[in-house]
């Protein structure tokens, strides 16, 4: 799905639901990772409620990302949404798909936004991993279908733990 394209969203009973645990609360300042732990302090809020699908784990070895549009969300809470998009990113070679999930369709407005947001975020990641010594690329590499996503990524087991990566 490309914002300003022709191609409309599918309706909401084709797309998938998906259960998404919040870790950083819209405007939160505090980037968590799956563990829970503080991962770092950004110097600018985060404009989207970001979680994780804690059914899923990425190919990156950590939980499949996601993010729900709409206000603010406390930290921790869980909820079930439609996944309308995703957008897939590489972090340090790794590829990071992120679910865009909402309680109702996104407007092309919104999508255009959290497209603008993970093209900066991919900038400033690879500045945050020159800085800890992390190699590989990292860009945004733009807009895939949420099953795709949800197709690349494996069922979480009772096993796993959180990933040996650093983040």
């Amino acid at each position: 799905m490309q914002p300003g394209s022709d191609r409309k969203l599918k309706p909401r009973e084709t797309l998938p639901q998906v259960r998404v645990r919040i870790e950083v609360p819209r405007w939160s300042f505090l980037k968590r990772g799956s563990s829970g732990e503080v991962d770092f302090i950004s110097p600018l809020p985060c404009p989207l409620n970001y979680g994780c699908v804690p059914d899923y784990i990425g190919l990156e070895g950590d939980l499949l990302d996601a993010v729900v549009l709409g206000p603010r969300l406390p930290l921790g809470s869980e909820l079930l949404v439609h996944a309308y998009a995703s957008i897939s990113l590489t972090d340090r070679g790794m590829t990071d798909d992120k679910l865009i999930c909402a309680t109702r369709p996104p407007t092309e407005s919104e999508l255009r936004g959290v497209h603008r947001f993970f093209r900066f975020y991919a900038r400033c990641k690879a500045l945050l991993n020159r800085y800890r010594g992390r190699p590989g690329r990292n860009a945004c590499d733009g807009w895939d279908d949420p099953r795709a996503a949800i197709a690349r990524a494996r069922p979480r087991g009772s096993d796993w733990g959180p990933p040996t990566v650093p983040f």
